[in-house]
């Protein structure tokens, strides 16, 4: 919404290019379809210097605006916390549910709390928490290290009754391949990272 992660995690340069039909995403090389603020921009580096209510405004034409392809899904990645983008989209845009992503430090988790009270207040279900960075594993060893803690998602899920979805590890080869812009589970679909986020993404599936 506000900057260029996605982009960048998929790869993709450059403006996205629009006629009277409307604005068109840009497609990766694994056929996913993108709109991002930052694609928006002349400049890829230049910031996205707008008050919440021009940036709500503006993702909300993603609905009305672009040219969406036959897709199976629609993700919004949105900032952390409950500010006008959230509020704008539960509000205006039906919505199937909201997935949480959290690191399992307690400092992260407030946010993923008041993220959830949040989305319950104006009715949008919660499709379940996902804990990102849970543990470095060892490459030669296979030791598992807690860095930001242990199971702090897992915990948070159970005392808010909601679904807890999966850990995703940290891992140099995630954040390598997705500063390279090609998703781990594409560029290596056998490992046990991408059996991970495939897991997960089953069970979202089967959610919506």
């Amino acid at each position: 919404v506000t900057g260029p992660s996605i982009p960048k995690a998929f790869g993709l340069h450059g403006q996205a290019v629009g006629s009277e039909e409307g604005l068109f995403p840009m497609e990766t090389r694994t056929g996913i379809q993108v709109m991002s603020t930052n694609l928006l921009l002349q400049n890829e580096t230049d910031p996205v210097i707008w008050r919440g209510p021009v940036i709500a405004g503006v993702v909300k034409q993603f609905w009305t605006d672009v040219v969406w392809g036959d897709v199976d899904f629609l993700f919004v990645d949105m900032p952390p916390g409950t500010g006008d983008i959230q509020i704008t989209l539960a509000q205006q845009v039906k919505l199937d549910g909201a997935l949480i992503v959290s690191t399992p430090q307690d400092i992260a988790l407030i946010d993923a709390v008041k993220g959830v009270n949040m989305f319950k207040k104006v009715d949008v279900p919660i499709l379940g928490i996902v804990e990102n960075m849970s543990y470095y594993l060892c490459p030669d060893c296979g030791h598992k290290e807690f860095v930001f803690g242990e199971h702090g998602a897992r915990e948070t899920a159970q005392r808010l009754g909601e679904k807890f979805l999966g850990e995703i590890p940290l891992n140099i080869k995630i954040r390598s391949y997705s500063d390279g812009g090609t998703p781990i589970v594409y560029a290596e679909p056998d490992s046990a990272f991408s059996e991970a986020y495939r897991e997960i993404a089953a069970q979202i599936a089967a959610a919506l």
